[in-house]
């Protein structure tokens, strides 16, 4: 039996603490930092998450974990001049590279969420995604390998504590897995189940049967993200990246609405109004975030009201108003949605329309699904019952 000694568990006060591997080496190596329970929960499950998407895509795929959720997933396209704007690397010096552009979306999608994140990487971390890592709160990262410009700077990081770990991607789990509750030893298959296959998608009860390349490539995003998701979970994934999930709600409906939250906000942060705020000179990048999430909130008074605007812009910019939130939100469109497991009512699709979802992929089997099918069908949204049920606990 190999063991890894940690600092402490979940909390401060659970300790000993430690991992263990019966009859081969722990297949990760601390290359800089102390580790902690949580940060490899994060690392083991993310690292899992972009192994799929990258043999589902072919492309370099990346993830942000907080407490064993994902709050971001996406593959390396390239981003276009708006989105290098929202997400703050517009001013990178160097080339973004495919695994850059990958955690740039993991990354961006929900900032407030991946605030003192633990990252994965599918592909090696290069010089352009070190350099973006070493500017966010973070507490580590995990990759196949790192080049050695990328070490050097990620060492540097949290005055020499950062979290640095490396993968042995020739690593294949035991087929049973284990956890232990109250004393008491839980063991199950691992869920290996495939989710690159098109064949999930044969199954299509809406008026509407037609899903483009695009559209499967997004739900494979969607429900591989889902996979590694405490339940119950939904996803939105557009143009190769999550840009909403809500995870480890007791309601599917919450599930839709916190998804559908973040989703919005995703697509406010694109707004001109947003694009051009004033702000002040060596703004924080965590307060600007901040800021950015409440002038685009009904709370945007608390940023606004004399006196305080004072702190985060050179001159007060003006609100954006409910009806013009609304008429930016209603030019979202093609967002693809998965759920990880089945809608109980339609009104999750009224939800997931309102944020312009027109493919969905769920599990299916509801004794409500004809009520689902027919909201699908007032949208001409075209849905997927994929049969595989993807709870994470």
């Amino acid at each position: 039996m190999k063991e890894f000694e940690l600092k402490y568990g979940c909390n401060p006060n659970q300790k000993p603490a430690k991992l263990l591997i019966e009859g081969e080496e722990l297949p990760i190596t601390v290359l800089n930092g102390r580790p902690g329970y949580i940060n490899f929960l994060d690392a083991l499950n993310g690292w899992q998450l972009v192994k799929e998407l990258k043999e589902a895509t072919g492309l370099p795929a990346a993830t942000s974990f907080k407490h064993v959720s994902p709050a971001g997933a996406a593959i390396g396209l390239p981003l276009s001049d708006i989105l290098k704007k929202i997400y703050f690397v517009d001013d990178l010096k160097v080339e973004l590279s495919p695994v850059a552009c990958a955690y740039a979306r993991a990354r961006g999608a929900d900032r407030m969420s991946s605030y003192g994140d633990f990252i994965a990487l599918s592909d090696t971390c290069d010089l352009a995604t070190a350099l973006l890592i070493k500017r966010e709160v973070s507490d580590g990262v995990i990759a196949p390998s790192y080049t050695e410009e990328a070490l050097e700077i990620l060492r540097e990081k949290r005055k020499g504590t950062y979290n640095v770990l490396q993968i042995d991607t020739t690593y294949t789990p035991a087929p049973m897995e284990r956890k232990q509750v109250y004393g008491i030893t839980f063991e199950q298959l691992r869920n290996e189940v495939n989710l690159n296959d098109d064949n999930l998608f044969a199954n299509i009860p809406t008026k509407n049967q037609t899903f483009p390349a695009e559209a499967i490539r997004d739900l494979k995003i969607a429900l591989i993200t889902l996979k590694y998701t405490q339940s119950n979970s939904v996803c939105y994934v557009k143009d190769g990246q999550a840009i909403g999930i809500g995870a480890g709600q007791q309601s599917r409906i919450h599930c839709t609405r916190l998804a559908g939250n973040k989703a919005d906000i995703w697509w406010l942060r694109q707004h001109p109004k947003v694009l051009n705020l004033p702000w002040v000179n060596g703004i924080r990048r965590a307060d600007r975030d901040n800021t950015i999430d409440l002038y685009i909130s009904d709370d945007y008074e608390d940023v606004l009201k004399e006196g305080e605007w004072q702190r985060f812009f050179t001159t007060r910019p003006e609100p954006l108003s409910r009806e013009e939130k609304q008429t930016w939100i209603s030019q979202n469109t093609g967002v693809s949605l998965g759920s990880d497991a089945f809608f109980p009512f339609g009104d999750n699709i009224e939800r997931a329309h309102r944020s312009g979802v027109a493919y969905v992929a769920q599990a299916g089997g509801s004794v409500r699904d004809d009520n689902v099918i027919e909201t699908c069908d007032k949208y001409n949204i075209a849905m997927a019952f994929t049969g595989v049920r993807l709870f994470h606990h």
